[in-house]
């Protein structure tokens, strides 16, 4: 009985897209490997060179969104989280929102929200910032341009979001 409770696991563990993409190489491993590992992506964008850009957000509310970067040869050359500050510096004011989600990826969509008296549109995106705490990170657009006015971010004990220590949430 043991042993089938064991086979069982170990084949639903099988079928299952990995989460990081643990296992795959950069210069090695194909486009067919990145999905046959990460399953398919959420977004996908190809570039005038060929360069392909797919996002995984792992969720719903998770903290982690996984960007693989394919080149024109097909094969991986970066896999990385995007739920970073370095990856939030770049944004900038006055991109649109094409351009947010091909340097994070999707916000998660209950948490989007309009503000009509501002006229501004608000995408969130939750992350473990460095210290290991829940944070969330928004940008913030204006609702009939579509363009980043600024972003925001704050951790979760500093929000409404909750009390008390999340730490054990974010593992690094």
């Amino acid at each position: 009985m043991k042993a089938i409770a064991i086979l069982i696991f170990a084949l639903l563990f099988a079928g299952c897209a990995s989460y990081d993409g643990r296992g795959l190489r950069p210069g090695a491993s194909t486009l067919e490997d990145v999905e046959g590992v990460m399953g398919q992506p959420a977004m996908r964008w190809q570039d005038a060179d060929g360069t392909q850009i797919l996002a995984y957000p792992r969720g719903p509310a998770g903290v982690h969104t996984y960007m693989v970067t394919i080149g024109k040869d097909g094969l991986l050359v970066s896999l990385e989280n995007a739920l970073e500050p370095k990856h939030f510096a770049r944004i900038r004011e006055g991109m649109n929102q094409d351009e947010v989600l091909q340097i994070i990826g999707p916000p998660f969509p209950g948490w989007t929200l309009y503000f009509a008296a501002r006229d501004e549109l608000v995408w969130e995106w939750r992350w473990c910032d460095d210290w290991s705490e829940p944070a969330r990170f928004n940008v913030l657009f204006d609702g009939t341009s579509g363009k980043v006015r600024s972003t925001a971010n704050l951790t979760e004990r500093q929000a409404v979001y909750g009390r008390g220590d999340r730490r054990s949430w974010c593992s690094r």
